[in-house]
């Protein structure tokens, strides 16, 4: 049987505006954004004015200029969404506000996003004061494999992750001074409030076995080791969240008791505890990192809750950790919760509470902030019965 052979996306241009497209590359996309259909050639000559209405017309601007002049001109640009948009109305409701706000951030990244620039071979740039980024670029794209076009937001994206792996985020659970280092496209445990549940949430007697659903960068897994729990398996659905989570395991000293696999939700088997952290907002996700935010109809919440006693070894219980902002947002209720907990067989035997520390909690210009302030994230222990 034959199969017809795929096609690798490309863009083309035009170094001379009116002659027919002589040059592409492929188009790279980690949102998977299609490639433009119309690329014209920009640089430092090129006006706001001018870069912005073709970017909201759908045509694409190949930068050719100075590297900090197109970061001036991002971000020029990003004023103008800002002052061009309503991200939300005054009568709307927390839902109808959740939706526009998310409505307006997706219109600014397709028209961010359409401002490219050009990796060589190497992964490196041509362009004039431009920074050394084929380290961060393997990191998220892997080995070089040819040039590539992609977006100058996705690229800063990269550098940016790739400044986060380096420094790595501080984790007082795990100790005075330790961190874990999330890499590109792994969501970031910056938000410690869920990790300190995790931390202080009373053990059950003697516990050995534990599961880690959806690990990320392995941080909730890391505090379970850190605990005393002898083996610790590991799960993500992501990739580059099991390259990640083993790195940092190995970087703790915790491999010999965390096993990192994939991508199934659930290990084979049984544990004492079985832990999950779900994406807190049933959502689509529009990106790879956004899936450590937006979990479709909930679909890992119940993939937990409905395999939980089939897991669990006699006397085991289910930590489950959930921001009500899902709540708060009118995207999911209480009752809603709770019957999903009901209809799969189990019970509520303590809650634990905490309130978020990041700062957008105190951004009363955020269209989403009266939900984000109200918000609490919990620590759910179930149980069959």
């Amino acid at each position: 049987m034959s199969t017809t052979p795929t096609t690798a996306p490309t863009i083309h241009w035009s170094e001379d505006r009116s002659a027919q497209p002589a040059r592409s590359a492929r188009w790279h996309s980690e949102s998977c954004a299609p490639p433009p259909r119309r690329v014209v050639v920009a640089d430092d000559r090129t006006k706001t004015a001018t870069a912005y209405q073709l970017a909201c017309e759908g045509t694409a601007l190949l930068w050719q200029g100075d590297f900090h002049n197109a970061r001036q001109l991002l971000r020029a640009m990003g004023r103008r969404i800002d002052r061009s948009s309503t991200p939300t109305r005054p009568d709307a409701t927390p839902a109808e506000s959740f939706r526009l706000h998310r409505r307006a951030r997706g219109h600014r990244a397709r028209v961010l996003g359409r401002l490219l620039v050009l990796l060589e071979d190497d992964h490196s740039l041509s362009l004039r004061r431009a920074p050394d980024v084929r380290r961060a670029c393997a990191e998220a794209y892997g080995p070089p494999r040819g040039g590539r076009a992609v977006s100058l937001t996705e690229l800063l994206g990269a550098i940016g992750a790739h400044q986060w792996r380096e420094k790595g985020v501080e984790v007082p659970a795990l100790g005075d001074g330790i961190r874990v280092h999330p890499h590109y496209g792994v969501f970031s445990p910056v938000r410690g409030e869920y990790v300190d549940l995790v931390a202080r949430a009373p053990l059950a007697a003697n516990p050995r076995t534990a599961f880690d659903l959806g690990t990320g960068t392995g941080v909730l897994a890391a505090v379970l080791a850190r605990r005393g729990l002898a083996q610790v398996a590991a799960t993500d659905i992501n990739p580059r969240a099991l390259t990640c989570a083993r790195e940092n395991a190995a970087r703790l000293g915790l491999a010999d008791r965390i096993e990192v696999t994939g991508p199934d939700l659930y290990p084979e088997g049984r544990a004492d505890l079985v832990v999950c952290n779900p994406p807190w907002l049933p959502a689509r996700p529009t990106s790879a990192v956004e899936q450590g935010v937006y979990d479709p109809a909930g679909t890992m919440l119940h993939g937990f809750l409905h395999g939980l006693t089939a897991h669990l070894h006699p006397g085991g219980e289910g930590w489950l950790i959930l921001s009500d902002l899902a709540e708060h947002l009118g995207l999911r209720t209480r009752a809603d919760l709770l019957t999903a907990i009901d209809s799969a067989g189990l019970r509520v035997t303590d809650r634990l509470d905490t309130s978020p520390r990041h700062p957008r909690t105190r951004d009363t210009t955020d269209p989403l902030h009266r939900a984000r302030a109200a918000e609490v994230t919990s620590l759910w222990r179930l149980m069959p019965g």
